[in-house]
């Protein structure tokens, strides 16, 4: 009897083959919605086309008097595809306002904790300089957004004005607390904390728009020692 021989089966057309799964990283990028893939790339440029739209045009003729046929007229995009990206016209200022807020917040908190640890005058001036030093980058990365938050923050926060009016009111409440933490600690001498909080900030938003309109071109750094010097040697505890 002859031994059976081992024969081998043959392997399978190339076509057939189990072909080595893509990394999961390269899959996911192609689908939608998936942040860092392409369809992600897309909407965020897109977005971000119709809020420099919106801002040219708010500028130009306020942000109650834009309507949406009017942005998505300056970028030749459909008014539907419009929606896709902003709810509403309010939608789209907020995202113009968002990193306006996100920086301003920041260099709020920083303050409010370099108040907190300063046990006399100089530490408090420098808190002080920390604050306007911190508040530079934004004009110098956001000069349009800071004109435009100038621009409308103090027209009725109703509409589309609503999310600049809101960081208008929060940054008043923010300034008034750093000023009473101030007083409390013994570094200012003050009646009414708002009165000295709400003169800073007239004073240092009429600084930054001044600078923004080319008007001031002094070096920020000597900007902030001067108004600091101006306003807190005014009313600093003797």
């Amino acid at each position: 009897m002859s031994r059976a021989r081992s024969v081998s089966s043959p392997a399978p057309p190339l076509s057939r083959r189990t072909r080595p799964a893509a990394p999961r990283s390269a899959r996911a990028a192609g689908r939608p919605g998936v942040p860092g893939g392409k369809r992600d790339t897309n909407r965020k440029e897109r977005a971000q086309a119709l809020q420099r739209a919106g801002l040219r045009l708010f500028l130009e003729h306020g942000v109650e008097a834009v309507t949406i046929d009017d942005i998505v007229g300056e970028t030749g995009v459909a008014k539907g595809s419009f929606y896709r990206y902003f709810p509403d016209k309010t939608a789209l200022v907020e995202a113009i306002v968002a990193p306006l807020r996100e920086t301003f917040m920041a260099a709020l908190d920083a303050t409010e904790e370099s108040i907190a640890a300063a046990r006399d005058g100089v530490a408090l001036t420098r808190a002080y300089e920390g604050l306007a030093l911190g508040l530079v980058p934004v004009a110098l990365l956001f000069p349009d957004g800071i004109r435009l938050y100038l621009q409308e923050s103090r027209a009725p926060g109703v509409g589309a004005r609503a999310p600049l009016r809101a960081l208008s009111d929060a940054i008043e409440v923010r300034a008034v607390r750093l000023t009473e933490a101030a007083v409390a600690h013994g570094l200012l001498r003050v009646d009414d904390p708002r009165v000295s909080a709400f003169a800073v900030v007239g004073a240092i938003e009429h600084l930054v728009l001044a600078v923004i309109q080319g008007r001031l071109d002094l070096p920020p750094q000597r900007i902030v020692t001067t108004l600091i010097n101006l306003v807190i040697e005014g009313i600093k505890a003797r």
